[in-house]
């Protein structure tokens, strides 16, 4: 537990220290004008402290379920290759799994019980990441051990540099669409090469609405399933521009009409 607490603290810590220290060019990328408050700050922090130890706990029986064989990775030498494009495999069935669950966890049987806590940070925060009732939490933690068990079942053994690449994009990812500030440079929505990852923007919308965006590390699914926002480029574009050009139309709003 004392691993999984580290990493949302590692990770939800750094990215508030650097939109701290950087507040110059994060406030002309705030993506919202409403702000969190600190007794948003406080829910946050207390709800993912319960996340984490559902995360310990699913931590735990995975490394149990290895020692008797149910689920297999390996330690030993192996390609750095190797551990690459099994990390890129986790991630595209995590991205697959966080939005068929959370798509149902917005449906009217499971919104109010299980999703609406995450949904009081309209204006997300770093430590919006973790901000999950119980269940939710056991939802998402869940992915690992069933990808796990699922994969040694059809044989496949994942390295455990692949396991570890994915436990921290997976946490830096999520911090970094709840930062509640652009983070992604411009143009990043206009690149045929970016265009399919998701950005601050992307999840920031989900939050103030709730009722699109449901993806999380790339753009497929919600333009598979006609779940994007209509205007998520729109907005994207405009809290993503150069901060000189954001400069200067504020300092000059006529140039700008």
């Amino acid at each position: 537990m004392y691993f999984d607490f580290s990493r949302y603290a590692i990770a939800a810590g750094a990215m508030f220290g650097f939109l701290l220290i950087f507040r110059l060019w994060a406030e002309n990328r705030r993506i919202q004008t409403r702000r969190a408050t600190r007794h948003d700050y406080a829910r946050e922090i207390l709800s993912s402290l319960r996340t984490v130890f559902f995360f310990g706990v699913t931590t735990l029986a995975t490394l149990a379920l290895s020692r008797v064989g149910v689920i297999k990775f390996e330690i030993s030498e192996f390609p750095l290759w190797l551990a690459l494009v099994q990390a890129a495999a986790i991630i595209l069935a995590h991205d697959a799994w966080f939005y068929w669950t959370h798509r149902a966890m917005h449906s009217k049987l499971l919104f109010r019980p299980v999703h609406l806590h995450h949904h009081k940070s309209r204006t997300p925060t770093p430590f919006t990441a973790y901000s999950f009732t119980w269940i939710e939490a056991i939802i998402e933690a869940a992915f690992m051990p069933l990808f796990l068990l699922v994969t040694s079942l059809m044989g496949f053994a994942f390295t455990g540099l692949a396991l570890l690449l994915f436990i921290w994009i997976q946490i830096s990812r999520n911090v970094m669409q709840h930062a509640g500030v652009e983070i992604h440079p411009a143009g990043w929505v206009d690149s045929k090469w970016t265009d399919w990852i998701s950005t601050t923007t992307h999840h920031d919308l989900h939050h103030s609405g709730g009722n699109h965006n449901f993806g999380f590390y790339f753009t497929w699914w919600d333009r598979w399933m006609g779940t994007e926002h209509p205007q998520y480029k729109e907005r994207f574009r405009a809290v993503a521009k150069p901060l000189i050009q954001r400069r200067t139309k504020r300092e000059n709003p006529a140039s700008a009409a």
